[in-house]
């Protein structure tokens, strides 16, 4: 029987995935606004997916922290 955190472990998976693609549309197609983001601000927004990010083990091959980094870099300009 799996365990509460092995059941939610993909659940997490994509959720940051919806977070990268957030991100991606706020810095492309959305024009830069904030209402495209899952949390309120672009700066809660970026924290919070470090935060789900660095909880993952292992991390995903699709997301690694020089991506993340970029994206933080580009989203608090």
């Amino acid at each position: 029987m799996k365990s509460n955190k092995q059941k939610s472990e993909p659940f997490n998976y994509m959720l940051l995935s919806r977070y990268q693609m957030d991100i991606e549309y706020f810095l492309n197609y959305g024009n830069r606004c904030e209402k495209h983001l899952f949390f309120d601000t672009k700066e809660e927004h970026i924290k919070e997916t470090f935060k789900l990010w660095k909880s993952l083990s292992p991390k995903p091959n699709w997301l690694r922290a020089n991506k993340l980094i970029e994206y933080k870099n580009l989203i608090l300009i």
